[in-house]
């Protein structure tokens, strides 16, 4: 049996191949489908080949004590999932049983050369110097970024936590060492009318040379199979081989009017500040986009992500939200099949809307199959997860969004979501903690926060948060709704009352939630006028109706029939 040896982030035996840092297996370069378990025991039996691993090792480790599952039928399912995975037979074994002792893995690790298996690509520079055009240098970063995520074989560093070297003077050396990545690809970006101009360089950080370099002039209609252009050549040079599905993928890059794909990067730009007022920027350039270019499935895609979001904030009404992105994201679809964000933003909308979470489910993993690095698919799917009731899973799902995008400020917010869906507010106050630490001025964590000191009675810091939220993200219903109802739970009737009468003007101008209405009235006692608001929720799709199962403020209604009858009509899994 061969002695183990490390192959940076990759391990390789038979026709298998793990990716650690990527959280995934693959078989002869085709992604396995795993469940976070057994993937971890692969892992663990993989740092000590043929040496035994004790059951009670694997328990610590994968099932820790706060988690509350049957340990000997979770890990018997687990090898059984495993051994399914790898196909294992009495010819061909990598996974030995020893009774009620442990596991060991018996397969074969195969020695090769160590390989470049991740990059990070640092924010291109923006050579016109001119701060307006900097959404068109921070666009094509991304854009370059999420092409070469494409190669399955290959991790690449997520779009925020590039962003966060932009403007910054460090050696190369310490940057790879701080992403943890083989090399990095740096250049420049200038535009001049309808040329854009891109100089990248491929940086081998451990020997300080230059693997490559290129200078690249064209048109902007031919923008996107530009960046196909130098991804395939990066892939090149760092010997990363192309599936046929990647390389059928990089080969089918049409053009796009230079207009379009100027608004749809000032749409990205604005959307990426995850802020009331960037939603509120990107649409008219999402608009602008589909108008120049209405063959640009990216656009409808992103536009109706924004209304999508705008809705949930109850800044727009479920026809021009949901019901919308839904239609967006099938135009999307219908003018490309395979893209990922569509699947994504059609899943996204199809829950808040349709209230149909195995439709939901169903786009998420086909978003999932098509691009297992878009990090949105597997936050908004781990967040649907906790939505269901399936808590574990959940936070399997958002886990490895973290691990896609480790320094975004979101990823932790979604994570404390799943938490509080699972009444888990200790752990979701902690990933509160956390998505602040990196954005401190993130609307989501405060509100996120205002909603669990509610729900676990401590109404001054509740208060606190929400008014915070309120300040950072001015005029949003839903914030302004629960900073009435902890008001109302506080013992402050006055204060309440004066929020429920702000609001219900807001709404002779403009979209406010029944759902916010029913939360309001439920703090303040009024069991009937909530179930009426309810009502009306239902009937009118108000999006956050599929809070009813996780939402504590609603307890007291549960025993009441017509809140039952609600309950049946949403059609909960």
């Amino acid at each position: 049996m061969a002695n183990f040896r490390s192959l940076g982030s990759v391990i390789r035996f038979g026709v298998f191949e793990l990716d650690q840092a990527a959280g995934e297996l693959r078989r002869e370069g085709t992604k396995v489908r795993l469940q976070e378990q057994p993937l971890q025991i692969l892992q663990i039996l993989l740092e000590q080949p043929g040496k035994l691993v004790p059951r009670e090792e694997l328990q610590k480790r994968i099932w820790p004590s706060d988690t509350f599952v049957d340990f000997d039928h979770g890990i018997n399912n687990a090898i059984k999932r495993l051994r399914e995975a790898l196909g294992d037979t009495a010819e061909t074994l990598y996974v030995e049983t020893l009774p009620r002792r442990g596991y060991r893995f018996v397969g074969k690790i195969e020695h090769r050369a160590p390989q470049i298996r991740s990059l990070a690509v640092l924010p291109l520079e923006n050579l016109s110097h001119d701060p307006h055009q900097d959404y068109f240098a921070e666009g094509l970063t991304e854009a370059l970024i999420t092409t070469l995520a494409k190669i399955g074989d290959l991790r690449v560093v997520s779009r925020t936590s590039a962003m966060l070297y932009k403007g910054v003077h460090k050696p190369l050396c310490e940057i790879a060492g701080e992403l943890k990545v083989d090399v990095i690809v740096e250049g420049t970006v200038l535009r001049a009318g309808n040329r854009v101009r891109i100089t990248a360089q491929l940086i081998d950080t451990t020997k300080e040379s230059h693997l490559w370099a290129e200078s690249y002039e064209r048109d902007l209609r031919n923008v996107l199979a530009l960046q196909s252009e130098i991804a395939q050549a990066i892939a090149r040079e760092i010997r990363v081989k192309l599936t046929p599905q990647e390389k059928a993928q990089f080969g089918q890059q049409g053009i796009v009017d230079p207009e379009a794909y100027e608004a749809y990067l000032k749409g990205r730009y604005y959307w990426n500040r995850r802020t009331g007022e960037g939603l509120g920027k990107s649409v008219p350039y999402f608009q602008q986009a589909i108008t120049k270019d209405p063959t640009y499935a990216l656009a409808y895609s992103g536009l109706a992500d924004s209304l999508s979001i705008s809705a949930i904030w109850s800044l727009l009404a479920p026809e021009e939200g949901c019901r919308k992105a839904k239609k967006l994201a099938l135009q999307a679809l219908e003018i490309d099949s395979s893209l990922a964000e569509a699947h994504a933003s059609l899943a996204w909308a199809t829950m808040f809307h349709d209230y149909d979470f195995v439709a939901a489910e169903r786009e998420f993993e086909r978003s999932i199959e098509l691009n297992p690095r878009y990090a949105t698919a597997h936050e908004w799917f781990g967040m649907t997860l906790g939505l269901m009731g399936r808590h574990e899973e959940g936070y399997t799902e958002v886990q490895r969004a973290i691990r896609l995008d480790p320094c975004s400020s979101v990823m932790p917010w979604a994570l404390a979501f799943v938490y509080w869906c699972a009444r888990r507010d200790d752990k979701a106050l902690e990933q509160c903690e956390r998505a602040l630490d990196l954005d401190p001025r993130l609307t989501y964590a405060f509100w996120q926060r205002g909603v669990i000191f509610l729900n676990s009675h401590n109404y001054k810091d509740a208060i606190v948060a929400l008014q915070r939220a309120d300040e950072l993200s001015p005029g949003v219903p839903l914030i302004i709704g629960y900073l009435g109802a902890a008001h109302a739970q506080a013992g402050d009737s006055v204060a309440a009352q004066e929020i429920l009468n702000r609001l219900t003007r807001y709404s002779r101008e403009r979209y406010v939630s029944p759902y916010i209405f029913a939360r309001i009235n439920i703090a303040m006692d009024k069991k009937d006028e909530a179930l009426r608001w309810l009502d009306v929720g239902y009937e009118k799709r108000a999006e956050w109706m599929i809070w009813l199962q996780s939402e504590v403020g609603f307890d007291s209604l549960r025993s009441e029939p017509r809140f039952q009858d609600i309950m049946r009509l949403m059609n909960f899994p």
